[in-house]
């Protein structure tokens, strides 16, 4: 590959405008067509972002100039859009989740693989600054050998906000597969791949209703549980709890804890691309009457981190270098098979085993700078 590496889009709905923004900033890339099924819509952000074309997902597909798509279709449609993209002969960036299920998930995988392309998935928040210098820290050994993590997302739930919110509690969506990718993403990057999966979960309301919107009050069922519980065993003997819930009047989010023999580190929002991190030591001795009050270390984060988009241009640049890129399909693919397997715990009550596995998931080099020309 050498740049700029041409993009196009398929699906440019709202969260188009991050990635726009994102990559039309970056030298190493350069969007050339945008696709939808509303050509109109295709046609507007294609204005609004300075984009030369647009036009029809065939039109994407067989542009000349699209050497990468990004497939920014609804989830039931990442696979089957990436296999076109894969037959095409074009690498592909998807949104997360990679899929929905196992098998036409690994047989997307495999046919890249047979074609020589590569398929990056997100979230891309585990490249960002904030992530990545937490990660080079307990590289280094800052907290000793780590031991076990804790992470939460609680909310009221997107019906409360979102004004037709009806698919994110529908099947292959709810917080575990909604939420879950960036967590989960986190700690198979730091721990590498999981091997055992308990989880436990529940739909307190058959019911919802959006709370704004033309549809406000209009009830839709819950078809997924909207609180998750998910115990989770890692390869390298370390352990995981996460609480994913849509049914907390407490809001909690980008709760991600990392406990190691020698201290404790609070990691920035897994959500998110930037951000602080705290280290908290041991104390020395505990007795009665004990102040409990413990400093927390601020870590600053290093590097640039504009926002969604890091993983893609990781991977041009990796396709570029030879070398495995950060976001991979591999990992996604992991992440999702987690997470089924702990939709699978719930609805058996057993302990699951991870069938797939991943490469140890490397770490982005402090001085990467995605306003750089590198290619």
């Amino acid at each position: 590959m050498s740049g700029p590496v041409g993009i196009g889009f398929i699906g440019v709905g709202v969260i188009s405008d991050t990635y726009l923004e994102n990559l039309n900033s970056f030298p190493d890339v350069r969007v050339v067509i945008l696709g939808d099924l509303d050509t109109d819509r295709a046609r507007a952000q294609a204005e609004k972002h300075g984009v030369p074309e647009s036009g029809t997902v065939d039109d994407v597909l067989s542009h000349p100039d699209v050497q990468l798509v990004v497939n920014l279709t609804i989830p039931a449609a990442h696979v089957e859009v990436s296999g076109k993209a894969i037959a095409a002969g074009k690498h592909v960036w998807t949104e997360k989740p990679l899929g929905l299920d196992r098998d036409g998930t690994a047989a997307l995988l495999r046919d890249a693989a047979a074609a020589g392309l590569r398929i990056g998935s997100a979230p891309d928040t585990v490249l960002g600054p904030g992530f990545q210098t937490a990660k080079r820290a307990i590289q280094d050994g800052l907290i000793g050998t780590p031991m076990f993590a804790l992470t939460a997302f609680q909310t009221q739930g997107p019906d409360a906000w979102h004004p037709n919110p009806a698919f994110l509690f529908a099947e292959g969506a709810g917080p575990l597969m909604d939420m879950g990718p960036y967590y989960f993403s986190a700690l198979v990057s730091l721990f590498g791949a999981a091997d055992r999966v308990a989880a436990f979960g529940s739909k307190p309301r058959p019911e919802r209703a959006p709370k704004m919107g033309p549809l406000a009050g209009t009830a839709f069922p819950v078809q997924v549980p909207t609180t998750v519980s998910v115990l989770v065993s890692f390869d390298g003997g370390q352990q995981s709890q996460s609480m994913l819930s849509f049914d907390s009047a407490l809001e909690r989010h980008g709760f991600l804890e990392i406990h190691g023999t020698e201290g404790s580190l609070i990691l920035p929002d897994p959500n998110t691309f930037e951000g602080s991190s705290a280290l908290v030591r041991p104390m020395t001795a505990i007795a009665d009457g004990f102040d409990f009050s413990q400093e927390q270390i601020e870590i600053v984060q290093q590097g640039l981190g504009p926002g969604r988009g890091l993983g893609l241009l990781d991977m041009v640049r990796a396709i570029a270098e030879d070398r495995p890129h950060v976001a991979s399909g591999e990992l996604g693919y992991h992440v999702l098979d987690i997470m089924l397997s702990a939709g699978e715990s719930i609805a058996t009550g057993e302990v699951v085993e991870v069938a797939s596995t991943v490469a140890p998931v490397p770490a982005v080099p402090a001085d990467f700078d995605p306003f750089a020309r590198t290619l």
